[in-house]
């Protein structure tokens, strides 16, 4: 049986680069001799590998590891000088994100559309306030906007609409594509933003839990004004050490709770155990972000603060979580962003976009397309 010889620094790289070892262990019986070259896998066995891996199979002929690289910055909270470098996951979702931003900013400039006014519009030195404000001024919402809705789904999707209608982008999604295997990871990164001129684009982290999206959202919104691309993790939402995250991270946080509305709200809460899940109804964030702003305004001490977290915020994470489930159509208008699976269908019906194209910038086919596209009020045009 033939077999392929392999670099044994290519195997512990695609096994570290995958965060799957234990996994490897498992279903390569002979893994610890290709690593000490005692032996080679065959060629299906390597195949097999890179699907493990989710490695490209050509990468296993190579003479050494290739260097991989986001093409944005990766800002972590936490010290990340012994992490070994992005996952697949995180890189096939940026380069997905990337192709389909290239397509779309070609076709609005052919249709003859400005660059957004708001792209880069604050700095660091403005005051966080004043960002917020312009920031939710754009969007068209009122003060106590969130209040006014039911549930943090229904905040957040119209939100969600609100951004959109911006001409902004935003793909909320808990996997690669639409492989419920490749499940991505809140610890690597919560979202990130590839900022443009005429077609920004935001991810947000759908493994996440469901109130933290908002505040994902209203980050990766304030990224956009102040014309940074990034991705970041925000663990126990706190920024990484730059001026950029930081700022972001108050501009999101103002968004949110504007100060004169909490300290208003404030007053009048009786219940000292409840306050939290009260300023997380009004405002419709997760208790976390409530509790921080209350911090950061001076409210509670820091005592209380970490008397909440370490007590209820890992409870409040695990029950916060996303169900897997779903109808696969409805899902798939936020997997792939609803303006942009219409321009992209409105393109193909126009002839301008062969269906070819058209199925692997939405990861749909056949016929799977044209019921995306009808549910998504195109009728049998596609």
């Amino acid at each position: 049986m033939a077999r392929v010889r392999v670099n044994p620094d290519i195997l512990l790289w695609a096994a570290d680069r995958s965060g799957k070892s234990e996994v490897i262990h498992g279903d390569f019986p002979n893994w610890l001799k290709w690593i000490n070259n005692e032996s080679q896998p065959t060629l299906k066995q390597l195949e097999k590998l890179a699907k493990v891996t989710s490695t490209p199979l050509g990468y296993f002929l190579l003479q050494k590891p290739p260097l991989e690289k986001l093409s944005i910055p990766h800002y972590r909270t936490i010290d990340d000088s012994h992490i070994s470098g992005p996952s697949p996951d995180l890189l096939e979702t940026v380069q997905t994100l990337t192709r389909r931003q290239d397509w779309i900013r070609d076709s609005l400039i052919e249709q003859g559309l400005e660059p957004l006014h708001f792209i880069g519009a604050a700095k660091t030195s403005h005051n966080p306030k004043d960002v917020a404000k312009n920031i939710r001024k754009e969007l068209g919402l009122e003060d106590g906007w969130a209040g006014k809705c039911r549930t943090w789904e229904d905040a957040f999707r119209m939100l969600l609409d609100k951004v959109e209608n911006l001409r902004i982008f935003v793909v909320v999604n808990g996997v690669v594509g639409n492989n419920t295997h490749r499940k991505l990871n809140v610890k690597e990164f919560r979202g990130f933003v590839l900022v443009d001129n005429y077609a920004p684009f935001i991810f947000i982290n759908g493994a996440d839990g469901k109130a933290a999206q908002m505040f994902t959202l209203a980050h990766e919104l304030a990224h956009i004004w102040y014309g940074v691309s990034a991705a970041f993790d925000l663990q126990s939402l706190q920024p990484a050490d730059n001026d950029i995250e930081e700022a972001c991270n108050f501009v999101a946080a103002e968004f949110l709770v504007p100060e004169l509305e909490l300290r208003e709200f404030w007053k009048h809460i009786k219940s000292d155990g409840e306050r939290f899940q009260l300023i997380s109804r009004r405002f419709k964030v997760s208790e976390i972000v409530a509790a921080r702003r209350a911090l950061d305004l001076n409210l509670i001490n820091r005592d209380e603060f970490l008397d909440f977290y370490q007590n209820r915020f890992v409870n409040l994470l695990q029950s916060n979580q996303n169900s897997s489930g779903g109808n696969f159509y409805n899902t798939q208008a936020f997997r792939i962003s609803r303006r942009f699976a219409e321009a992209v269908i409105r393109s193909t019906i126009e002839g301008k976009l062969m269906y070819r194209e058209a199925y692997q910038l939405t990861g749909l086919r056949g016929k799977t397309f044209s019921e995306f596209a009808a549910r998504l009020g195109f009728g049998g045009d596609v």
